[in-house]
């Protein structure tokens, strides 16, 4: 069970609580940064990476155009969605490198906010927070109590900022990950916490994806509304669940979504490719559904290597009588 603040969620929180745990199907956002360096030309690699991209007219609307054609997708199929501020990086040193101040988090919340106004589906805003070091190797990761400290600042400024939910994209390591829950757990927000999985069934780190979920379960007040992994492709996520020991209680309620990569190729080869590996939109589809299909999953999206043709064939996979 998901545990609820005493005081309870009001809004557009109670009603994300309640999408979640009743829809079939949500889908999510495909790829925002592999798009924008290559189909807009946007360089994207300082401190604070894509969080800038708003205060620049031409950044607003190229993330707006992105968000909007992913949206179009899920309201023609008739699916709730969930689009991420670009802010993984933007926590409080890397803001402070980039010559930012902490508006810019509200400036993203903002952008978004001007999507959902038109939405014509349910929609919801999630408020993308991420580890300190490298979400690929571990390296530079926090300890529990010092990444709860760590990351309460930009998790605070979110809930400031109105989103509808937290989400802690792609975390390598389960210490951080604990502490990045309790920060998470302190605001009274939902949220989601997104590991970077190996296909032996592991963390990073080495813990198993069933450890991974029952500890943080255990350390947290507000548990979190479920678990899932980003920046993968669903072949590494099959035979991560499909050993023994993730074949669990706690992974089967627990684990519930996918942001898919469109090439089975391990982290430490992907990460820094010059070149993009993409697949095609259709056996992307049916690598997730697998996962629906096998393990319960109800939470498709889309990274490095999709655009709206994946999210579109994905859409089109869970609801084949449209």
């Amino acid at each position: 069970m998901i545990t609820v603040p005493a005081f309870g969620w009001i809004g557009g929180k109670l009603d994300f609580i309640k999408c979640m745990e009743n829809s079939r199907a949500v889908l999510m956002e495909g790829a925002l940064g592999e798009r924008l360096k290559r189909e807009y030309g946007f360089v994207i690699d300082g401190p604070a990476a894509m969080a800038g991209l708003v205060r620049s007219a031409a950044g607003r609307e190229a993330l707006q155009a992105l968000w909007r054609e992913y949206l179009a997708v899920a309201a023609g199929y008739g699916l709730p969605f969930l689009a991420m501020t670009p802010t993984r990086r933007a926590n409080r040193e890397r803001i402070k490198a980039a010559g930012f101040d902490e508006s810019v988090i509200k400036e993203n919340v903002e952008a978004l906010r001007e999507i959902k106004a038109n939405a014509g589906t349910e929609m919801y805003i999630g408020g993308l927070m991420g580890c300190r070091g490298d979400a690929y190797t571990g390296e530079g990761a926090l300890g529990t109590q010092e990444a709860r400290s760590f990351h309460a600042w930009q998790a605070d400024l979110f809930k400031e900022a109105g989103a509808d939910f937290l989400y802690a994209g792609i975390m390598p390591v389960l210490a951080e990950a604990e502490g990045m829950a309790m920060a998470m757990s302190d605001t009274g927000l939902p949220y989601i916490i997104s590991f970077t999985v190996r296909q032996d069934g592991r963390l990073i780190d080495g813990t198993a994806i069933d450890t991974a979920i029952r500890e943080i379960d255990s350390c947290t007040e507000n548990n979190p509304v479920c678990y899932m992994t980003n920046c993968v492709h669903p072949d590494i996520v099959y035979k991560a669940l499909s050993h023994d020991f993730n074949r669990t209680e706690a992974v089967r309620r627990r684990f519930w979504g996918i942001q898919a990569n469109t090439s089975p190729l391990p982290y430490e080869e992907l990460d820094g490719c010059s070149d993009l590996k993409s697949s095609a939109p259709e056996a992307l589809a049916d690598s997730m559904m697998r996962l629906r299909d096998d393990f319960g999953f109800r939470i498709f999206g889309g990274c490095c290597g999709t655009d709206a043709s994946h999210m579109r064939a994905a859409a089109k996979a869970l609801r084949p009588d449209w």
